[in-house]
């Protein structure tokens, strides 16, 4: 079983969406940290859920980083609205993955995180958006992308409605991906 550590840094929605997958057995395996980068509805979330959690507010260094995955026994860490960058610990090249609310290259970058992502979309007069699952490098949003979805930008589309629709895809999306990787992994030993 694979052993997952979640970053969060707002309500904990893919948090709580990816436990739920995992609980009907539907990926082999188990939140064994969350990470929140501040005390916030996820946090709470996780603990109510069982989960140990730790809040490390700002960048976290690599070397604690390194630290707390290794005591974990950590083969994947996944981003689940974590608003910070997350520095690559060695070994980890490949295994720190993220969602964002928006079809990358385009409309990603410091800055491009929740509403504010949904709207630039408006403003460009998209007619098509969607989410992106991608591996973490160096830079915000510019890793490998394992896959996308995508839905239409409807007339009288707000940045609210859109981003409903953007999410109900991401529920669908995060868990496919992450099947994908579990299996790279379990594939790799």
């Amino acid at each position: 079983m694979v052993r997952l550590a979640v970053c969060i840094s707002g309500s904990g929605r893919t948090l709580a969406n990816l436990h739920q997958v995992i609980q009907a057995g539907d990926i082999d395996a188990s939140i064994v940290l969350v990470i929140a980068s501040r005390e916030c509805p996820g946090a709470e979330r996780a603990r109510a859920l069982g989960l140990e959690t730790l809040i490390l507010p700002g960048e976290i260094p690599k070397t604690r980083l390194q630290t707390l995955l290794r005591d974990h026994r950590v083969d994947l860490v996944v981003l689940a609205g974590y608003l910070r960058r997350v520095p690559i610990p060695e070994g980890f090249r490949g295994r720190i993955v993220n969602i964002h609310p928006a079809l990358l290259p385009r409309f990603g970058g410091p800055g491009m995180y929740g509403h504010h992502v949904h709207e630039a979309v408006l403003r460009a007069g998209e007619h098509v958006s969607g989410c992106t699952v991608h591996l973490c490098d160096e830079e915000y949003d510019q890793g490998e992308i394992l896959l996308q979805r995508t839905c239409p930008v409807l007339p009288g589309d707000d940045a609210q409605t859109l981003g409903s629709r953007v999410f109900s895809l991401e529920c669908e999306a995060y868990p496919e991906a992450l099947r994908m990787l579990v299996a790279r992994l379990n594939s790799a030993e």
